[in-house]
């Protein structure tokens, strides 16, 4: 038996990447191992944001080593990919042994012309699983899942997956986080499922209210209890350094329920 907080994660970005288009009231300069201690959380998602960081990545991974589970985006923020960024994050992922998996962010889209949804085939998606056994371990492949995809027909790429995370995009549709969650879970019954909650409503570029903050973490934690959810991500390390009243709430609650035995 764990804690709760052996279950926690923060999404992270390169310092400064939320600083502009988000309308995020002042600079960042805070890295994601840094957001990470922050919180008092002992894993990361790590995800490229607008191409940035360029590979070679160990310079990260090796400020990462500290940390417990590392997830590093094989499809970054956007949904952008290409098979170089892959073999990079594979090949850091033989040299750092707590990267334990792989992340497909903003994977999911309107249906293109040829019926398309995710940013890689199904075809591609498979050979991309078959990759996966680095320095004798295997990766596990994590994706993000939004509310407003929940129509889309994304149930096969779901089954390839072995991660799903589910984020509400805007805090307002979080009084539909029950009903929705449960859609997710129906898409994707053999998957783990992991609980995104935003520190900042991105979907409106205003603060998340402090009621919906603390809506959506004694949700997880329940579910974590009941075995629903393997665990819970707060979004985004390039915000924890700006006195956001939803981070900071959210540092106190780890820090009272963080050791309790899940």
């Amino acid at each position: 038996m764990g804690t709760a907080k052996d279950r926690f994660w923060v999404w992270g970005h390169d310092a400064g990447c939320h600083n502009a288009g988000w309308g995020i009231p002042r600079e960042s300069r805070m890295t994601p191992a840094e957001g990470a201690f922050y919180l008092g959380v002992p894993n990361l998602i790590f995800v490229r944001y607008e191409g940035k960081p360029e590979p070679p990545f160990d310079r990260y991974a090796r400020a990462f080593s500290p940390l417990r589970r590392v997830v590093w985006s094989i499809v970054g923020a956007g949904g952008a990919t290409d098979e170089s960024e892959r073999d990079a994050v594979l090949r850091t992922a033989e040299a750092f042994p707590n990267i334990t998996g792989v992340m497909m962010d903003d994977f999911f889209h309107a249906p293109s012309a040829a019926g398309e949804v995710g940013s890689l085939s199904l075809d591609v998606l498979r050979g991309v699983r078959d990759r996966l056994v680095v320095a004798g371990r295997r990766l596990d492949l994590w994706v993000v899942l939004y509310d407003h995809q929940l129509n889309l027909p994304v149930r096969d790429h779901l089954s390839l997956c072995d991660t799903v995370t589910f984020w509400t995009w805007e805090a307002r549709n979080l009084a539909n986080l029950e009903a929705n969650f449960a859609r997710a879970e129906a898409l994707a019954p053999s998957a783990d499922k992991v609980l995104g909650c935003y520190l900042w409503d991105y979907g409106t570029r205003q603060p998340m209210p402090i009621e919906a903050m603390r809506g959506q973490c004694e949700l997880g934690l329940r579910w974590l209890r009941e075995g629903r959810v393997q665990g819970m991500i707060f979004l985004a390390s390039c915000i924890c350094d700006l006195d956001i009243p939803a981070v900071e709430w959210t540092k106190r609650w780890i820090g009272e329920i963080g050791d309790a035995p899940i």
